[in-house]
């Protein structure tokens, strides 16, 4: 970048001979919609001053080849690239906090080959994920990542931060679903990694990109893992009289071998509920099904029947359709304006050893009590170790109320980093959560630095996220 931070005269020309007019985009309408995610200023708890650039030009490739042309621009003239998939995330990863190049990848949009035989499909990475979706319908398959985004997030943004989906107790989060990828690296080479489940011939490159938010390059197809339609598909229900013999009731079905697709045990101010889905082949559901719900009454569990799950799934996206009607692609002012004049809330996300989660959740009980603030939800997902909770203030004016909470967040968050855990599983850092990232990954965070300076010397793969 020059010294004044505006980008080189000559670039924005450039950018338009490599990629057309029309996929150069300049006005400040553009920049400002594209410059961020979900993420708001109000719920950036200290990171508010990342907010304060916008994109300096956004441009959308519709190819690797272009990708590598404007990764090539970028990187001769030392200005952040911010790679942008459907701008779905919640912690503002794709907040250009130092300007720069907003890099589009939403044309890179198609489903380039299906194999029923190696249960893959090979897709660009602005594939939305709902329209690989439907492509597999055809051919009786599923995609195994089915996040509350279904209808707005793309494949290489879900990988970016190795998301979590509502079938994860099955299939695991968006990153085990993984089995190869192409991407652009900061001076536009391109490297492949082969389409085969595992390898011992040097390590797994693939996992380099998974869950980095674009750090050390752009991802421009994927070959994930998709699965059968389900010839069973079972819902039950289980009530609870405490969170902790629910909670008991999980640790025990996962340490049988028992996987259902859907793990969701939450407790909420009208009680507490084990929400279960069990899909496959019949006979396997079957099995599944019966020793998971004989755990659970050995555990206190009162069955409920199929209702709340069944409700429970056939609602799962709806919150994904509200925000694409609602604020998807708007100027930064509509999506910031859902949450003006509100004291505020925050929904953690925190994975911890099995035997500390309800340790932790008493521990993290003390310090919001003390500070006022309350759960108004806990909840495991997917797995046992994976502990959430939905918090908010319990009185006080908003600007004091959200102070408060951003202090309460930060010494929960440090207290499951204490406990030998994370402070995030499946959101990714962003901008949000940046400043604790060196508290959690310790000498890690030296590696990372090494590596970073090795594939990327001028910074420009979005700088200032994962703490480079």
């Amino acid at each position: 970048m020059t010294p004044d931070n505006a980008l080189p005269p000559s670039l924005i020309d450039s950018l338009i001979e490599a990629l057309g007019r029309d996929n150069v985009l300049t006005d400040p309408y553009d920049l400002d919609r594209y410059s961020g995610d979900a993420l708001s200023p109000t719920r950036a708890f200290g990171a508010e001053a990342s907010f304060d650039r916008l994109a300096d030009v956004v441009a959308r490739p519709g190819s690797t080849d272009d990708v590598r042309a404007v990764l090539r621009l970028a990187n001769g003239s030392a200005t952040p690239v911010i790679p942008f998939g459907a701008g779905t995330g919640v912690m503002g990863g794709t907040v250009p906090a130092r300007g720069g190049i907003v890099l589009d990848l939403q044309r890179l949009d198609r489903v380039l080959a299906i194999n029923p035989v190696d249960m893959t499909a090979e897709v660009e990475a602005g594939v939305v994920l709902e329209n690989l979706h439907n492509a597999l319908l055809p051919h009786g398959l599923m995609p195994g990542h089915d996040p509350y985004s279904v209808p707005i997030a793309t494949v290489a943004g879900t990988i970016s931060t190795n998301g979590v989906g509502y079938r994860a107790g099955a299939h695991g989060p968006m990153g085990d679903q993984v089995v190869a990828l192409e991407v652009v690296l900061p001076d536009g080479r391109v490297m492949t990694t082969r389409a085969v489940p595992n390898q011992s011939s040097g390590p797994s490159l693939k996992h380099l990109f998974i869950g980095s938010e674009g750090v050390f390059g752009v991802i421009t197809k994927a070959t994930v893992r998709v699965f059968r339609l389900p010839e069973s598909q079972v819902f039950e229900g289980v009530a609870f009289d405490t969170f902790d013999q629910g909670f008991n009731a999980a640790a025990e079905i996962f340490a049988l071998g028992v996987r259902p697709t859907l793990v969701d045990l939450t407790e909420e101010d009208d009680g507490i509920m084990f929400h279960l889905v069990f899909e496959g082949f019949k006979e396997g559901v079957q099995a599944n099904r019966d020793r998971a719900m004989s755990v659970c009454v050995q555990h206190g569990g009162r069955p409920a029947g199929p209702g709340p799950a069944a409700t429970y799934w056939e609602h799962r996206h709806d919150s994904a359709v509200n925000y694409k009607a609602s604020a998807l692609g708007k100027p930064r002012s509509v999506r910031w304006s859902r949450w003006r004049g509100r004291r505020g809330f925050d929904y953690l996300h925190i994975g911890l050893p099995i035997s500390k989660v309800l340790e932790y959740r008493e521990q993290a009980d003390q310090i919001m009590s003390q500070a006022g603030v309350r759960s108004v939800e806990y909840a495991i997902w997917s797995r046992p170790e994976l502990f959430s909770m939905l918090i908010a203030p319990e009185s006080g004016a908003p600007a004091e109320s959200r102070e408060r909470l951003g202090r309460t967040v930060e010494q929960v968050l440090q207290l499951a980093q204490d406990m030998g855990g994370v402070m995030e599983y499946c959101h990714g850092v962003g901008v949000k959560l940046n400043h604790l990232l060196e508290r959690e990954m310790g000498v890690g965070q030296d590696v990372v630095r090494a590596i970073k300076q090795a594939l990327d010397p001028n910074n420009i793969m979005n700088p200032g996220k994962l703490g480079l």
